[in-house]
């Protein structure tokens, strides 16, 4: 059996939460290992916690550089969770034996192409497995895993007072428009929500997030609107985080919340990895993709009726369509205590 184990995944977030229980089970099952894992620099964060990795290597822009670093490492194996040119371009410098996942760009394109369904019914996590099969690795049962660095750890006055107990995360970013909800759309599901909310995201989340905490939080409320909503028990009290935390600080808050509600982003599988009741909103893209929140409580929010969905496996700046009923009609159909 090998004992010099490298797993390639270079992006994004998500997809690397999600090769976490290969890294584990290479760790822990294979006798006397050494898991090394080769990722992009910018998401180095999302792994330098994990006590399973023996060693980190990153791509900076220069591919040549990594290849010649990590042929001087003398690996046994290749796991290759990525499967592009790059990564066939290091594992023809490294000569090693290897293996890659199955991607299903076939598949995945007949059903947003012509909406015939030939995906497998299997988790994307299990394709990943199936490029370590011949190293004898099996599946656990502990899902996937998510470290947090003691320092990005949130402390109690990173938080106000009314956020500090039974709030909900809201991720309400996306990497392109039609996964995510419209901002009118995300106001009426805070409404809905009904509980002190923590509004995550990025930099680029900062102004949606703005005008949703603006919106419920507004200081010229009469007293008399004021009493209505505090009779209705409205308690939507928004605290808007996005581009406040790093992807660690975010996570940190994700695990302190009651519930997560997330579009379809890597946000949702960290709360996945912290085993959270997560409600997952999806918009042209679909679960049947293999990329569902993975062996944790989830409800998905999704409109089934429309012929156009899936219409691509990424994503848009705007609906083909024009209009974006996938987000616009969703039911927000749930009750929390």
């Amino acid at each position: 059996m090998p004992e010099k184990v490298l797993i390639i995944r270079f992006s994004s977030i998500g997809d690397i939460v999600l090769t976490t229980p290969v890294i584990r089970a290479l760790k822990t099952q294979l006798d006397n290992s050494e898991v090394h894992f080769c990722t992009k620099k910018q998401y180095a964060s999302l792994l330098e916690a994990n006590p399973y990795i023996d060693k980190l290597h990153l791509l900076d822009d220069d591919l040549s550089a990594l290849a010649d670093s990590l042929q001087q490492e003398g690996f046994d194996y290749v796991v290759d969770l990525h499967n592009n040119l790059r990564t066939k371009r290091l594992k023809a410098k490294l000569k090693k034996p290897s293996a890659v996942f199955p991607k299903l760009n076939w598949e995945k394109w007949l059903i947003v192409n012509f909406k015939i369904n030939k995906l497998p019914n299997i988790h994307i996590v299990d394709r990943y497995f199936e490029a370590a099969a011949e190293l004898g690795i099996k599946k656990d049962t502990l899902g996937l895993d998510y470290f947090i660095p003691e320092k990005d750890e949130v402390e109690d006055n990173w938080l106000p007072d009314t956020h500090q107990k039974d709030f909900v995360a809201f991720a309400i970013g996306g990497a392109h428009e039609t996964k995510k909800l419209t901002l009118d759309r995300m106001i009426e599901l805070c409404d809905k929500i009904n509980k002190p909310i923590v509004l995550l995201g990025g930099k680029e989340d900062v102004e949606n997030g703005e005008k949703i905490e603006a919106f419920f939080n507004a200081e010229d409320d009469s007293q008399e609107l004021k009493e209505s909503l505090d009779q209705l028990g409205k308690k939507a009290q928004i605290y808007n985080g996005c581009g406040k935390f790093n992807v660690n600080q975010s996570a940190s808050i994700v695990k302190r919340a009651s519930y997560v509600f997330t579009h379809d982003t890597g946000m949702m599988h960290i709360a996945a990895a912290l085993k959270k009741n997560i409600f997952s909103i999806w918009g042209n893209t679909i679960p049947e993709f293999g990329m569902y929140p993975y062996q944790t409580k989830f409800t998905i929010l999704e409109n089934k009726k429309l012929s156009c969905r899936p219409c691509s496996k990424i994503g848009y700046d705007k609906c083909p369509k024009g209009h974006f009923k996938c987000m616009n009609d969703i039911i927000f159909d749930f009750w929390l205590p």
